[in-house]
């Protein structure tokens, strides 16, 4: 501290931080201004879908399953007769072109569960991905 004779009045250093937060301000608007412009995220490559070069599927797929002798059953496909021996061939030919592989599958009341639970693990077998159980009030709609 200093006394002026004079006047008779003391100076006092003190800092003056009006300048500093002025300064302070501009920066922080300078910089909320610029990150959002510079910031982007990471470059992703996306697949691009596979050319289908085959038609698309007509229908919905119903396999039959119709009592037949003590042992055996008899099956249509969208009411055509298919043997036991060739069901498995057929389901893999009539897949084989599809992108949603789902089958219906419409048994007779007389049926067991086993003969019905081996159509399933042979359609499975054929490349079927989804199996669907029609009930006899579903089918009466």
């Amino acid at each position: 501290m200093t006394t002026d004779g004079a006047t008779g009045s003391h100076l006092q250093s003190e800092i003056n931080i009006t300048p500093m937060i002025d300064v302070l301000l501009v920066l922080l608007i300078i910089f909320m201004v610029i990150v959002p412009a510079t910031s982007r995220g990471e470059a992703a490559l996306m697949p691009h879908p596979a050319a289908r070069t085959v038609a698309p599927e007509t229908g919905a797929v119903v396999l039959e399953v119709l009592k037949g002798s003590a042992e055996e059953a008899a099956f249509r496909i969208n009411q055509q007769a298919t043997s036991p021996a060739e069901l498995p061939a057929r389901l893999s030919e009539i897949f084989a072109k599809r992108a949603q592989r789902v089958l219906f599958v419409k048994g007779d009341d007389q049926l067991s569960f086993r003969q019905i639970a081996e159509v399933i693990d042979i359609s499975h077998a054929a490349g079927v991905d989804r199996v669907c159980l029609l009930t006899p009030r579903a089918t009466n709609l």
